[in-house]
């Protein structure tokens, strides 16, 4: 046990510490030896890193707060909700929901942000200013106080860096990776296939659902055209995206050339935030390449534009999280073999054996109730409650299951955020998310450790 807790230590130090040996670092100096541009990048992405965990813990101690309110004393919904969003004219327990993904959404924000920082992105400066706004506008409107965790630090961090704007710039390596990929035949190969691909499985997919008899319900063609697109769309995604950046290290080690960039002047921060940018990029390319044949749903009708930008949110940010895991393998593999088996093997885990898992656990209670249908996991309003609400955990964690159960809320509820479902048990009712929102704030929390932990794995390679 003693180990173990030495080995979580040496983790933790390693990932956020400033102990790690020069000698087996890549561009891990001294606060002495730094140069006061690099001073003021490390101590911005330190004010912020601080500030996500601050939120961190104020969204458990919400979560907390109302658990407890739920079970023991329902009159802490309204104390919360008169003393962190007195503005917000909703029930009391929706209001605490709100709270907590509102906090979360701060922490996911800047864990990002404090990862990016240290590529000294020029975009991460004016993000910074944008999400002040944001909360600002949100403490003046609704009165969300837990804006302020965000606003301090970021405000600190926003006047740090208005001294020495020219810290910050566009990463070169995104730039060369990105003219590199466009200017050879391979990247055009891709989309030409990706496309081909889309295109015959869109035609085969209206084909099978056009009825023998000549009468067409076009509202729900369009709607079933439009899902069946996005699965197909997400199945490519998930095969595609791993495969351009698992090599993103490990390609380097192989052609020989990873020593050579240890001489240069790149960080390991841009080395890696740029390799992410430019897969990113491409991928960006490959979602608006396939929107004509999103569009095709629209001639039929039974999909709003909602439906069509919230499934380009939920694709792009499954792309890049599954990009991540790419990246993290590749810092920590020899080989690309290695890596790309890695991440397709966590990206199958996540499709198919996640939807799996929580259908025996979990017997599908949050989409039950999302259906208008009966969780019927217990009699007990707790245990059905804490069912409905981990399902919808489970939900979220898995890309397909979370666009169709949004897509559903969206269409039969008209709810794009909440909604309340009805217990079984007793017949009270509770709020819900969304799992769009929860999706997005988990893969953005773990894309930004992610490219964290591959940053910390890139060692000087001796001899």
């Amino acid at each position: 046990m003693l180990d173990s807790l030495k080995k979580l230590r040496r983790l933790v130090a390693n990932l956020f510490g400033d102990n790690v040996p020069v000698e087996q670092a890549w561009d891990r100096v001294p606060p002495e030896l730094m140069t006061p541009r690099e001073l003021l990048v490390r101590r911005s992405s330190l004010i912020m890193l601080w500030g996500a965990l601050v939120n961190l813990v104020a969204g458990l101690a919400v979560i907390a707060l109302a658990a407890h309110a739920g079970n023991h004393e329902p009159a802490l919904f309204l104390e919360l909700q008169a003393a962190l969003l007195r503005g917000f004219a909703i029930s009391a327990d929706t209001a605490a929901l709100l709270l907590a993904a509102g906090i979360l959404a701060n922490m996911a924000i800047l864990l990002m942000l404090s990862v990016v920082i240290l590529a000294q992105e020029l975009w991460t400066v004016f993000t910074a200013w944008l999400l002040i706004a944001l909360n600002l506008a949100a403490l003046l409107a609704f009165g969300f106080l837990p804006a302020l965790l965000t606003i301090a630090p970021l405000t600190v961090v926003g006047l740090m860096t208005l001294g020495d704007l020219r810290a910050f710039r566009l990463n070169p390596v995104m730039v060369k990776e990105l003219r590199g990929r466009m200017r050879g035949v391979r990247g055009f190969a891709i989309i030409s296939v990706f496309l081909t691909l889309m295109s015959f499985f869109t035609l085969l997919l209206y084909l099978l659902r056009m009825p023998q008899g000549g009468v067409v319900v076009t509202g729900e063609l369009g709607r079933q055209l439009f899902i069946g697109v996005l699965f197909i769309e997400l199945m490519l995604i998930i095969f595609i995206v791993p495969a351009l950046t698992a090599g993103a290290i490990t390609s380097e080690r192989e052609r020989k050339t990873y020593d050579l960039l240890q001489t240069t002047l790149i960080s390991k921060a841009t080395f890696v935030v740029g390799k992410m940018q430019s897969a990113l990029g491409y991928i960006v390319l490959l979602l608006l390449s396939a929107i004509p044949l999103q569009s095709t749903a629209f001639l039929f009708g039974g999909v709003s534009e909602q439906e069509m930008l919230l499934a380009l949110l939920v694709l792009l940010i499954s792309a890049i999280t599954l990009g991540a895991f790419g990246m993290f393998f590749s810092s920590i593999t020899e080989r690309t073999l290695a890596a790309t088996i890695r991440s397709y093997t966590v990206a199958i885990a996540i499709t198919v054996g996640l939807p799996v898992l929580a259908l025996i656990l979990f017997q599908n209670a949050y989409g039950n109730v999302v259906n208008n249908i009966a969780a019927g996991v217990s009699n007990n309003p707790t245990v059905e409650a804490t069912t409905i609400y981990l399902d919808m955990i489970a939900t979220s964690l898995n890309p397909i299951m979370a666009t169709l159960r949004s897509q559903q809320m969206l269409i039969d509820h008209q709810q794009l955020v909440t909604m309340r479902v009805t217990l079984s048990s007793n017949g009270a009712s509770i709020p819900i998310l969304s799992p769009w929102v929860l999706l997005t704030l988990t893969y953005l929390s773990v894309t930004a450790l992610l490219v964290l932990v591959s940053i910390r794995r890139m060692e000087r390679q001796t001899g």
